[in-house]
């Protein structure tokens, strides 16, 4: 019997040595994936931060039409298109100015009042030719002369359309008189840019310069498009003129 229970003994101390060897190895290695495990987590987590974080930064702040970053970029991106408007404005006033703003062709050495003291005068200052007048679709009589040629009010009236763009007329005034109690208008249509000398709501006295002579709008030469209407109905201009005491 003393055999078997020192045997026993033996056995016992020998799992009592290899379980005290044997677990703080096996506790040593526990924390170690403890630790993996969290810092594997840690980066899961700062990796999702990351991305939430770039996503939310991706597009740049607006502010109106500005991709801005920061208030000096956007007044400098006010200031440079502001700067370029201006620029743009001042080209184009300069253009109109040079095309017929009125007053931007020279009259130095030009009448400024076409001759004769009738109440209505020819509307053409210089030599000149008729190539045709009213008749089928053609509302006027068509004075053909050379470009630059002076044009003057056929009689005192308030002029009406004084425009750059008159329909196929091109650059093109239209005054309104009145004549012997009777309502009467006259156009002078493809003047050359730059020379009309009258504005919308202008008064003018007979044979005064309203411009001069060009091939601006539907022409294929110089001349001034010459239309007459007395109560709103056309009538033959150069007629209108001989009877009126201007020849043609």
């Amino acid at each position: 019997m003393k055999k078997p229970l020192r045997s026993i003994a033996i056995f016992g101390a020998v799992g009592a040595l290899v379980a005290a060897v044997a677990l703080p190895a096996y506790a040593s290695t526990t924390p170690t994936m403890e630790a993996a495990t969290t810092l594997q987590q840690v980066a899961m987590d700062d990796a999702q931060s990351l991305v939430v974080a770039s996503e939310a930064t991706a597009a740049p702040m607006d502010r109106g039409n500005y991709s801005a970053t920061t208030p000096d970029e956007i007044a400098q991106k006010k200031a440079a298109e502001a700067a370029a408007a201006r620029a743009q404005a001042a080209a184009k006033a300069a253009a109109s100015s040079s095309r017929g703003g009125g007053g931007g062709y020279s009259t130095a050495g030009v009448a400024l009042v076409a001759p004769g003291s009738g109440e209505v005068r020819n509307p053409v200052g210089g030599g000149y030719y008729v190539s045709r007048t009213l008749s089928g679709g053609h509302n006027g009589a068509d004075m053909v002369g050379d470009a630059g040629t002076p044009l003057y009010a056929a009689a005192a009236g308030t002029v009406r359309i004084s425009t750059d763009s008159y329909y196929g007329y091109g650059v093109g005034v239209v005054i309104d008189h009145v004549l012997g109690g009777q309502q009467v208008s006259t156009l002078y249509g493809h003047m050359i840019y730059g020379s009309r000398q009258v504005q919308p709501g202008q008064t003018v006295q007979a044979g005064q310069l309203i411009g001069f002579m060009g091939s601006t709008g539907r022409s294929t030469a110089n001349h001034l498009h010459f239309e007459v209407r007395i109560g709103g109905s056309l009538v033959e201009p150069i007629g209108w003129l001989n009877a009126n005491g201007a020849p043609a």
